[in-house]
């Protein structure tokens, strides 16, 4: 779980460059050190890139208006708005429908989510932040072939309080369950239903675990899958790690991976880039979590002001039309982890965080950074108190095929760099999702399990030229 950090200085800069003493707004000079704030250079407080520098950055145009009482937004077209593969060259146009609806997908009769339809505009309904956040939004767009019809995910143990008063403690068998959650007899916790969340689509698949250190799970994920307009599939990922330091972090998690994921279900299928839809996706995320510090939590408790706001990070990842987007805000990671493993896998993100500061100051390697106790202090987060809200996107075109690894540090922890996550991954993940992630969580508890831990995998293919049908 992430830790939130002092407020940031003006200069940019948390702790001084060279003695890595916490700094106050304003601050010319380092109290401990004396180091000039004034000499750092500009590159050590621009915001993070990428850490593989793979594509030019989009600058996108100004969206179109929306109507009054509308949500939504005119389609725009991949084709009008700017951007560049990993060669340099103009990302690829496509076609779009001008002449009505967007088709359903094979074998159901509902038209995809966000899909305008002759009685007027689409508008997306505010998402609850604590229902279950892998359970697709109504009329949502399923896989054009999926193995089976898109399910919520499924925890693998039994709900905190079992619907019969008398139910027995899951570890003594004697005590019956109180209604916090709790045995009478012998005061063991039961297993809640966030404890493991697992969901698999026909190309993507999570797994959530609680760990074996903390007391409840504070991550949250929502994966699905959807059309483009010219009937091409794309998949999706979010997963979302609460910041532990917050209130009701674990509320926070689920709002926000709710409401990127039902923000790009809207998006996509209207012809909307899939860079644009991700950046609007973290947009919606935040103004989710936002809203809960002005709401009581689960227990009826109102927010104490006293105390942070709710907050989470983001990370999310969509694969379509031959692309490969992410975007981030705080420490969660994406890693490309290719089929041939004599290839080398890449990380798509660079953390929010002091260590990352740090890195990119040259005052520290990443094992020294990583090492220390402030390592992950973030400097970017979802939350009401926020310093501001600067998402982070980036788009790749890979050039062979390979699986997309969308984690939290519960993961990444055991699995820090780019090729110690692919030799983690099995060899067989883009055939096998699912069966991949519950290996990677395995990894991450077999290391120790400190953390909440979640992943979730979308496999990516290029097709070879000249292949396919005539």
């Amino acid at each position: 779980m992430s830790q939130k950090p002092k407020p940031k200085p003006s200069h940019g800069l948390a702790a001084c460059p060279g003695c890595a003493e916490p700094l106050d707004s304003g601050d010319r000079f380092c109290g401990a050190c004396g180091y000039d704030l004034s000499a750092v250079p500009a590159a050590e407080t621009e915001p993070d890139r990428p850490t593989v520098a793979i594509v030019t950055p989009v600058v996108w145009p100004a969206a179109p208006p929306r109507e009054a009482g509308s949500l939504s937004t005119a389609t725009q077209h991949p084709g009008d708005l700017p951007g560049t593969d990993s060669g340099g060259r103009d990302l690829p146009t496509m076609a779009v429908r001008t002449d009505g609806p967007v088709p359903a997908p094979q074998g159901t009769d509902t038209p995809p989510s966000g899909t305008p339809t002759s009685g007027g505009d689409f508008e997306l309904a505010a998402p609850d932040p604590r229902t279950a956040v892998q359970v697709d939004p109504p009329g949502s767009p399923q896989p054009a072939q999926p193995a089976s019809p898109a399910q919520p995910a499924q925890p693998t143990q039994p709900p905190a309080v079992a619907p019969d008063a008398a139910a027995l403690c899951v570890a003594c068998r004697a005590g019956r369950v109180d209604t916090d959650g709790y045995c009478e007899n012998c005061g063991h916790a039961q297993p809640r239903e966030r404890d493991h969340m697992e969901q698999e689509l026909g190309t993507v698949a999570a797994v959530s675990d609680r760990g074996l250190r903390h007391h409840r799970n504070e991550d949250a994920f929502a994966v699905s899958a959807t059309t483009l307009p010219d009937g091409s599939p794309a998949a999706l990922a979010i997963v979302c790690d609460g910041v532990s330091s917050a209130t009701r972090p674990d509320e926070a998690s689920a709002a926000a991976a709710q409401a990127a994921g039902a923000s790009l279900l809207a998006a996509l299928p209207r012809g909307i880039h899939p860079q644009q839809a991700m950046h609007e996706a973290i947009v919606a995320a935040a103004e989710a979590v936002n809203s809960l510090a002005e709401e009581p939590g689960t227990d009826g408790a109102e927010h104490d002001p006293h105390r942070n706001s709710p907050a989470c990070t983001i990370v999310g990842s969509v694969v379509a039309d031959g692309l490969l987007i992410v975007g981030w805000v705080g420490d969660s990671r994406v890693y490309w982890v290719p089929d041939d493993r004599t290839t080398p896998a890449a990380r798509l993100t660079e953390d929010d965080s002091w260590a990352a500061q740090m890195v990119a100051a040259g005052l520290m390697n990443e094992a020294e950074a990583y090492a220390d106790e402030r390592a992950h202090a973030i400097t970017g987060w979802l939350g009401a108190d926020a310093y501001e809200l600067d998402p982070h996107t980036a788009a790749f075109k890979p050039d062979r095929s390979g699986v997309v690894v969308v984690c939290t540090d519960g993961l990444w922890n055991y699995a820090e760099g780019a090729e110690d996550m692919a030799r983690a991954v099995p060899p067989d993940a883009a055939g096998r999702p699912l069966g991949a992630a519950q290996v990677l969580v395995g990894h991450a508890l077999d290391g120790g399990g400190h953390d909440n831990i979640t992943v979730a995998l979308l496999p990516f293919t290029v097709t070879p030229p000249g292949a396919g049908s005539a």
